[in-house]
């Protein structure tokens, strides 16, 4: 797989370069370098359809649109993935906090359902398996 990835930098990189030379001609435009804007521009359709290439190898790839928000941003996209396991790590504390306390919520009503309805509560314990709240 990273060699896919290697092999479509190395068109990018080709490619920016490429566009990068074609600018300087065009913008020092003289009639005697026609052949070598023609080249160039060659050159470019050339790096799009490998780029093309490229792309059909890595379809099944998906990236969220956030990251490239980073991107416009002129942010590291690398910090998405950081913010985003920051995030899911937060959300997995509030969870467990909310079981947590669920848990303890359950281990107390069953106490005190147990002291008001004692009969009750132990047909409840005998159907659920439970002799002592948990």
């Amino acid at each position: 797989m990273a060699e896919k990835f290697d092999n479509l930098e190395e068109n990018l990189e080709k490619f920016i370069e490429n566009i990068r030379q074609l600018g300087i001609i065009v913008s020092d435009f003289q009639p005697s370098s026609q052949a070598g804007l023609n080249q160039k521009l060659n050159f470019m359709i050339s790096g799009l359809q490998d780029i093309e290439k490229c792309r059909q190898q890595l379809h099944e790839i998906n990236v969220p649109l956030e990251v490239f928000e980073y991107i416009d941003q002129g942010r590291n996209p690398q910090l998405y993935t950081k913010e985003c396991l920051e995030r899911a790590l937060a959300r997995n504390e509030q969870v467990k906090g909310k079981i947590d306390t669920m848990t303890k919520f359950k281990s107390l009503l069953i106490s005190e359902l147990s002291k008001v309805f004692p009969e009750e509560m132990g047909k409840y314990k005998a159907i659920h398996g439970e002799d002592a709240p948990s």
